[in-house]
This record gives C-alpha cells, structure tokens and sequence, in this order.
C-alpha cells in the first residue's frame, strides 16, 4: 500500500474525527477539557437549563486565574464580582463532578501553565478552552484551540464541535538565536513578518534547528501567540524534550503505559515527508530582542531599530500605524530603546513560566527598580510561585524592588485590581498590547520579553537587554 504522508496535524485531526458533515465541517472529539471562572458560567447555566449533565467529567479540569487578586487572596474577594464568579465556579464543578485546582490544592495557577505542568497536556490530544490562548498546549504536540461560551456548552454536553479543518503552514526558524534572545522575540518576528491575519485560515506548525532546541516552555511561549498572528493553532512535533518534561507529571501515564504512549506519541510526529499547504523559513541569527510599538503584536521592531513612518508603509497599514504612533505617543523614526516607562509586569500565560522567571531573575540581580516605576512579578501557578521560593528567585526580585505576588492572569488583561492608570506606559511580558487591554483605556503597553522587561525596569526605560547582560 503507498505509504501517504501526514502532518501531525492531519493525524491528529483524523483520529479525532467523529463524522464529517455535509456541511464541510467535521464533529471532532475533544480529549480535554479545561475551563475556567469566566468563560464557563453561562455555559454551565445553559447545560442546567437543558437538563443536561457534563458527558466525560473526567476530560474536564477548572480552575481560577482571571479575576483572582494577585495581592490579597483571602475569601472573600474584595471585588464582589469577582467573588460571585469564584463562587459560581465552585458550585459548577462540584455540582457537574468536574475537578477544581483551588488554590487550597496547591495546584491553581493560568489555565495554561497548569494544563502542562499537571501532565494533562499530552502529545496527540485534542485540547479545547473557553480563552484565546489555548493554542500554548500545542507545543507538546496536540491540536489545542480557544472556543467560545456557546462551544464551552457544547464541549461539555457532547466532548464534541462542529469546526472547519484550516490548512497548515509550515514555519521553520533555522540556526541558532544570539545571546538576549528568547521564544518571545522569535514568535514577535514571526508575527511581524507574516502579519497579525497572516495564519487566518492555517494552522502553524513550527519547526527548524531553534524550535528543536527549545525546552517546552520556550516552545509553549511561541505557540501561546499563534493567535496574535490570526492562527487559532500552533504546535511544535513532540520529541525526547517532550517525553523528559512528561515523564513522573501527576496525569502523565505510569510504569507500562508509559512506554506505550511515548510509542504512540512519536508514531503522531509529522512524517519527514509531509506536505503542507504553505511553508515559511526565517533565520534564527536574523532575530533581535524585539518590542511593540503600535497597538497590535505585529507592530514590531528589532530594540536596535526605529519606529516605522506609517507613509512608507503598504498602504492598507498606514491608518492603523498612524492611528497607533498617535495613540502611544511615539515619533516616526525614533529609537524606542530610551523610552521611560512606569511599570513593567512579568507574567502571563506567554511567560510566566519557572525559566522565564529565572531568564529575568539574572537582570533584576544588576540593578535595582528605578524610582518611579512599579514593578511586578506573577507567577504562573503556585508550583511556579514555589520552585521560584526554593531557588530563592523570589528574593531576588524582592530586594531588587520588584513586587512578588501570588499566581494568576493578574495585569495581562485587567479583570483583576492589577491595572494601568492613566497613560501610564507598561513593560509587559504578555501577549497583547491593544488599547485598553491593561486596564486604562489611555494605558500603553510595550510587549517584550521578561528578560527585556526586568531590564526595563532597573534602567527606567525600555533597553536592550544585551547591554545589561
């Protein structure tokens, strides 16, 4: 029989297929499930209106990150909406018969640090959340997507959805990344050359010398913003970095089962062969450490370069830059390196990791906060917040002037006290820099690298890390 080659993808997305519908679109199984406080109430609501129970409770797994405070943590919140969200979360799950990672398990934290660090994220699987940024999960090697409240509903009735297969596009950065280099600067070059509705319609799978490099966090840092680029999926072929970071997590399979599913996870890799419907190469020595200036991730520039003059951009860019230079308070042709900022927030479910805690860490320590600045530092989940105590990376923050705080989405998106004032200008190691995302709807936000945004904070001004390092 000829033998036909596949991406992991197609593999993925046939094994999963449950029916095709005449409509073009394929009803896919959903192997986990993972839900948090704010976009699972109505859906939950409309499962009891319906009489419904949750299908599979046991691919299903809660937890709290948006609107938890990340200062005080005692119940209840300070914010009563917050509150009836936790509130509301908690009757669900234990109503329903799903699993809540509570902060009194130990294991709360971003619904995309946790996934991982649990071993519930595995090569192979279907992964679906009611938040944008479920498209991290495919560095392990899954097909892992944002859906909305309705599909939440659907998801937890069925374990299924309807959804249009998109085509893949290949993405391979070769080489190797120069010292102040990391994922986050890889996937914001990415971003800027193929533009924020570049993957409209494609799912990136990534690839190349550099990606093979990369531990699993630098790989879920590049495939947390596939989305920022218009692609709802990412992933990256899982391997023996893969396998290590599975092997003894809590979900992970034991003892014979274990072997079984390495086999069968690299049976799920692309074949060598596999075609795909587009294809993109990029340099890793061609990438710098990189910042934002406009509204969008992919308004990017290398730190050593200027602001673009919207006139000299394509046409259909113009507008939005102009509209973006006005809006951020910033000159055609200037360096943004030197621009002062007044907080810088490392954190996020793009960074908030245990390495990009340590990456950061060996800035804070040469130097101290500069006056006038805020600084602060989240981490992604209490296992982060405690491996970072046991390193002490905590109290290198601390007596560097930064504020350590307890897990959750904190300042990323403002649906917790964490926010801008004013205009105030923010270093941010998150992943959207849209007007308003921070909280004031005059807040400015420059997305970097946390190593970038720890060097920011002891000069004062947005610096290029290279020459702190």
């Amino acid at each position: 029989m000829a033998h036909h080659a596949k991406s992991l993808f197609d593999k993925v997305w046939e094994a999963h297929t449950v029916r095709a519908l005449p409509s073009g679109q394929t009803q896919l199984f959903i192997g986990l499930h993972l839900v948090h406080e704010v976009t699972s109430p109505q859906a939950f609501a409309m499962l009891r209106e319906l009489g419904l129970a949750v299908a599979f409770p046991h691919r299903t797994f809660a937890t709290v990150d948006h609107i938890v405070p990340t200062d005080n943590v005692a119940r209840p919140f300070a914010d009563p909406l917050a509150e009836a969200m936790m509130r509301e979360l908690e009757r669900n799950t234990s109503e329903f018969g799903v699993r809540f990672f509570t902060r009194e398990t130990g294991r709360q934290g971003v619904v995309h640090v946790i996934g991982p660090e649990l071993g519930l994220t595995q090569p192979g699987m279907t992964i679906a959340c009611g938040d944008s940024h479920t498209s991290t999960h495919g560095a392990f090697g899954a097909v892992a997507f944002g859906i909305g409240t309705s599909q939440v509903r659907d998801v937890l009735a069925s374990q299924c959805l309807l959804l249009d297969r998109p085509k893949v596009r290949r993405i391979d950065v070769t080489g190797k990344l120069g010292p102040g280099v990391y994922a986050k600067d890889v996937i914001l070059e990415i971003i800027r050359r193929l533009g924020v509705n570049g993957g409209a319609g494609y799912a990136y799978e990534y690839g190349g010398a550099v990606l093979s490099a990369m531990d699993l966090e630098q790989r879920m840092t590049i495939c947390n913003m596939s989305i920022e680029g218009g692609a709802r999926v990412g992933y990256v072929n899982p391997d023996e970095h893969t396998f290590t970071y599975l092997q003894e997590r809590s979900y992970a399979p034991k003892a014979e089962a274990w072997e079984r599913a390495v086999a069968w996870w690299r049976s799920m890799a692309s074949d060598l062969d596999a075609s795909y419907d587009d294809r993109f190469v990029l340099a890793g020595e061609d990438i710098a450490p990189t910042v934002t200036w406009g509204t969008n991730p992919g308004q990017a520039i290398p730190i050593d370069g200027v602001v673009p003059d919207p006139e000299r951009l394509p046409a259909a860019e113009r507008s939005s830059a102009a509209d973006a230079l006005a809006y951020m308070g910033l000159r055609p042709g200037a360096p943004l390196a030197g621009t002062p900022i007044d907080v810088a927030f490392i954190g996020s479910c793009t960074n908030g990791r245990i390495s990009d805690l340590r990456e950061a860490a060996r800035v804070a320590m040469r130097g101290h906060v500069a006056p006038g600045v805020k600084a602060l530092v989240v981490p992604g989940s209490q296992a982060v917040a405690q491996q970072a105590s046991e390193e002490g990376l905590d109290v290198i923050f601390t007596t560097a002037g930064f504020e350590w705080r307890e897990p959750g989405c904190s300042m990323c998106l403002a649906m917790n006290p964490d926010r801008l004032q004013g205009d105030q200008l923010c270093a941010s190691s998150s992943n959207r820099n849209f007007k308003g995302r921070q909280g004031s709807p005059r807040g400015r936000t420059v997305l970097m690298s946390p190593a970038m945004v720890a060097a920011a904070a002891i000069r004062g001004r947005i610096t290029d890390v290279r020459e702190v390092l």
